[in-house]
């Protein structure tokens, strides 16, 4: 018999091995909404063979002594377990199943470190209206059981939600989308290839850009809110669909741009309300180069930079110049070549001594460097490339949301993508740090910021 192969983790999957805690699980969480309803059967069929399509998915932690200098994935050509599972009918059954996805992480040892779970015609206390105050447990709340809140499309009617829960350790948003789109290709038999990424006018080449703040000055953290009492571990999370913010014709700068200001602006605002020292912010942002077709490497592939913000800059008098000076240095980091997570790490997860010991030293390096780590981290996955069209009587998503993990010392987390015209926004926090009515109100505030981004220069 054929020992399976085995595969060294790269280096962002082993510093976030070491680094797992029980208390905050590493998911990513991705929502997909359509209009029309799904046969179980066949999806389990077709995300089935979706994944025998991607063979690196196909993998689980292999077993080793303590003493080994690898962590290695070990591919199995069939999933250990049973990966598609479908929520019982009832209300409140979409938010209990988006829940699961911020509390179960799927383990590392059992192929594929991925689930998928569908609910069929989401029932009430499952959907709210969209708008700039949306989110919340289907009644005008800020939230629903487990800390998750609701989610909905602006009067389309949701007859299937499909939740995909992501073991972030071994994969990333992105590819598990890839994997999706395979999967409603084959179920609708339609053609789901990503559409070509829109055409930018060319820009000269940045090797760094005006007026950047130190990178070596301590950014500021987010201020404590209140915690609910009885729910202090795991992440909370609210989704909501938002207007696509407009840009002027010819503007200087993106919508992510846009995206980045709205952050910021967010995060000073939401520090001075609650008498925080006011310092400069960086915000991490992920940047992905892989290729959207069949030929995209699934695993964990965006690289990490992050964007500084001096304490003078945030001051909203001058918000055009402060969109400029924003697009030129996300220009400039985009351009540099660089390691996923930087040369660091690089040396950290180097095997100079076995994994066990270079665990400690991970752990112990990540407390001891919390303070320097960025405020917050903003994810814009951008307009989804795929239609993630599952056939006549299912329908193309007309929603998608992801949302990142929330661990302290960040504690906060913004992930937005686009779909069908609209902007569908996740904010999602540390539970130790934040409570639900914080987390409403953080998503107000990155609205109404986001809103007067749109101001005509």
């Amino acid at each position: 018999m054929t020992a399976p192969l085995r595969i060294p983790f790269p280096v962002v999957d082993e510093v976030s091995r070491h680094c797992l805690q029980e208390e905050e699980p590493e998911t990513v969480h991705i929502e997909v909404h359509l209009p029309g309803e799904l046969d179980p059967g066949r999806l389990r069929k077709a995300f089935l063979e979706a994944l025998r399509r991607h063979p690196r998915i196909l993998m689980r932690e292999a077993p080793g002594p303590w003493y080994r200098r690898h962590y290695e994935w070990e591919l199995t050509g069939e999933p250990d377990v049973e990966v598609v599972r479908f929520a019982p009918p009832g209300a409140g059954a979409l938010r209990d199943a988006r829940t699961r996805t911020l509390t179960q992480a799927p383990p590392l040892t059992a192929s594929p470190p991925i689930r998928l779970e569908l609910v069929n015609a989401p029932g009430p206390g499952d959907t709210v209206q969209a708008g700039a105050g949306g989110g919340g447990d289907g009644n005008g709340g800020a939230g629903g059981a487990g800390g998750a809140g609701g989610a909905g499309g602006a009067g389309e009617r949701v007859g299937a939600a499909l939740l995909l829960t992501v073991n972030h350790t071994a994969l990333d948003g992105p590819a598990c989308l890839r994997i999706l789109a395979t999967a409603a290709e084959i179920y609708g038999g339609r053609d789901n290839s990503a559409a070509a990424p829109p055409v930018r006018r060319p820009e000269p080449a940045q090797s760094d850009a005006p007026d950047t703040p130190s990178p070596w000055s301590p950014p500021a953290r987010v201020a404590p809110g209140t915690p609910d009492p009885g729910h202090r571990t795991g992440n909370g999370l609210i989704v909501s669909e938002l207007p696509l913010p407009h840009r002027p014709k010819a503007a200087p700068y993106t919508v992510n741009d846009q995206l980045m200001v709205a952050t910021a602006l967010t995060l000073a605002h939401w520090n001075r309300e609650r008498g925080a020292r006011p310092r400069p912010l960086r915000i991490t942002m992920p940047v992905d180069d892989r290729p959207r077709d069949a030929t995209m490497p699934i695993g964990n592939g965006t690289r990490l930079v992050e964007v500084p913000f001096g304490l003078a800059e945030l001051d909203t008098a001058d918000l055009p110049g402060l969109l400029h000076r924003t697009a030129l240095r996300t220009r400039a980091l985009k351009s540099r070549s660089r390691p996923q997570l930087g040369r660091g790490a690089n040396l950290l997860t180097a095997p100079w001594a076995p994994v066990a010991a270079r665990r400690v030293l991970a752990r112990t390096l990540r407390r001891a460097a919390a303070p320097l780590l960025s405020t917050t981290l903003l994810s814009n996955i951008g307009r989804i490339p795929y239609p993630l069209d599952f056939g006549e009587e299912a329908g193309s998503a007309h929603a998608v949301w992801f949302s990142a993990p929330s661990r302290m010392p960040r504690g906060l987390t913004f992930t937005t993508a686009s779909t069908a015209g609209r902007l569908h926004l996740s904010v999602r926090w540390s539970r130790a740090l934040l409570g639900q009515a914080d987390g409403a109100r953080l998503h107000d505030l990155f609205a109404h910021h986001l809103h007067s981004t749109e101001a005509t220069p």
